[in-house]
């Protein structure tokens, strides 16, 4: 209905509170928490010393319409524009699927491409990445890998403010769009925090200070335990 230009307004996002006992209790047979007792160390995506995620708590909501409706009813300063997405899914290790590549780059890589198609974008238009930054090594190599073959190494800043509150599952992604609209607005890329050093061998340009640079256009990643790979395109829009 919002592509069609209908006067719809819809209310989206999500939120998470997973540090109950029992929800912890859940969390730690997947393997990827982080076992630091440090709280600066603990989480540390494409860090050399990655060991794992921390969980936090909460997420965000945004309202989604249709420009001209916006324009109608006097919100004349939108904070972005939904341009493009793409989703993909691994299947499990173990698993056979035709035509799917198992607990790699390949399908990430594919939700990018399709989100950028979506958005009618090239790599070249991007001008930063909202990273999935899972802190697990395995995950992490991954995410770079597509990273390099869709921008090229270095080819795009990269960023992961979550390193700073926690991974809110189904609050994250949400949360991490609405950070990609307040840097476009801003003209910031805020930065991977807590002292990540990223490891060289991952190829990717990690921002780990406030960037100050023209943005235009804004790649925001999110990876679902379980396989599942979504990408994001979002834009600013000038008036």
């Amino acid at each position: 209905a919002l592509v069609r230009g209908d006067a719809a307004m819809v209310l989206t996002g999500g939120t998470e509170a997973p540090l109950s006992p029992y929800a912890l209790t859940c969390q730690s047979t997947s393997g990827r928490l982080s076992g630091s007792a440090d709280p600066e160390r603990a989480y540390l995506p494409f860090d050399t010393a990655a060991r794992g995620h921390v969980p936090g708590e909460g997420g965000a909501l945004l309202v989604l319409e249709a420009d001209d409706a916006a324009r109608a009813r006097g919100a004349d300063r939108p904070y972005g524009e939904i341009a493009g997405h793409g989703a993909t899914f691994d299947p499990p290790p173990g698993t056979a699927s035709r035509g799917a590549a198992s607990h790699g780059p390949t399908a990430l890589r594919r939700a990018v491409e399709l989100a950028l198609a979506d958005a009618g974008a090239v790599p070249g238009d991007i001008d930063v990445v909202f990273a999935d930054a899972a802190g697990v090594p395995e995950a992490d190599r991954a995410e770079a890998r597509c990273l390099a073959e869709v921008f090229g190494p270095r080819g795009v800043p990269v960023t992961a403010p979550k390193a700073g509150y926690g991974r809110l599952y189904a609050g994250g992604a949400p949360l991490d769009v609405v950070t990609a609209l307040l840097a476009l607005r801003e003209q910031v890329i805020p930065p991977t925090p807590r002292g990540v050093v990223p490891d060289a061998g991952h190829r990717v340009d990690l921002v780990t200070r406030p960037r100050e640079t023209p943005l235009r256009t804004a790649l925001v990643l999110a990876r679902g335990f379980g396989g599942f790979n979504s990408a994001l395109v979002v834009r600013a829009v000038t008036r």
